[in-house]
């Protein structure tokens, strides 16, 4: 299959007054969040990407623009709801510390896949749209551009860390485990047998040894001798 490159949003103005943006309108990146962006597109530079797929809202549009306008090829550019930011309901645009003292908090560190958000959207809806989607793009562009393609999905922390926690083999309940910051990259492969998750929440690093994708086959017994990097 292809290799998916998960890559958070970067931070927002929203993030760094700690708010809870949500499905928002008007909620862009902040300097330090162009910044993070531009670094995760200088990191894929090297790596020819297929095709980029966004969530619709403006702070991953924005991300995957810097990251588009880094490849040297012209990588196909499509916008997918189903990548889109989980539905807080009448939690969006309230303060993190806030929400803090609500009843439901205990229950979204701890038990994620009960989490129903008041007037929103369930945590575990979100978690089967976001896997459904990145598995069909998947598919899709191994099935144009060959099983060593390498494609990106711009999307956000709870969607990417469901995401991830969906290839690790991990309930939902645990997701909270999973640390993604703003523009971090991530890696996962999928292949007929299982995902297989190659990197977390790197923020920084040679993502070079990407270009010729990533075979699929048996998992190395002791752990193999790694990605070759030329």
């Amino acid at each position: 299959m292809a290799t998916l490159i998960l890559v958070r949003h970067g931070r927002t103005t929203a993030n760094a007054s700690g708010l809870l943006a949500g499905r928002a309108d008007g909620i862009s990146l902040d300097q330090l969040g162009c910044d993070q962006a531009a670094l995760a597109g200088d990191r894929l530079a090297a790596v020819p990407v297929a095709g980029v797929v966004s969530s619709p809202l403006e702070r991953c549009r924005q991300t995957a623009r810097l990251i588009i306008d880094r490849q040297a090829g012209s990588p196909q550019a499509v916008v997918d709801p189903d990548l889109t930011e989980c539905d807080y309901g009448q939690w969006q645009g309230r303060k993190l510390d806030d929400l803090a003292t609500e009843d439901l908090w205990p229950m979204v560190q701890s038990q994620p896949s009960a989490v129903v958000f008041p007037g929103g959207e369930s945590m575990a809806a979100m978690q089967a749209r976001s896997v459904a989607a990145v598995r069909r793009h998947d598919a899709a562009f191994e099935a144009r551009n060959g099983p060593g393609a390498v494609w990106v999905a711009v999307s956000h922390g709870d969607v990417i860390k469901s995401i991830l926690a969906d290839a690790l083999g991990m309930h939902l309940d645990l997701f909270q485990r999973i640390n993604v910051s703003p523009g971090s990259v991530s890696i996962v492969h999928y292949s007929a047998s299982r995902p297989s998750v190659h990197a977390t929440n790197t923020e920084a690093g040679d993502l070079s040894w990407l270009s010729n994708g990533i075979r699929s086959g048996d998992a190395p017994v002791g752990g193999g001798a790694g990605q070759k990097t030329t």
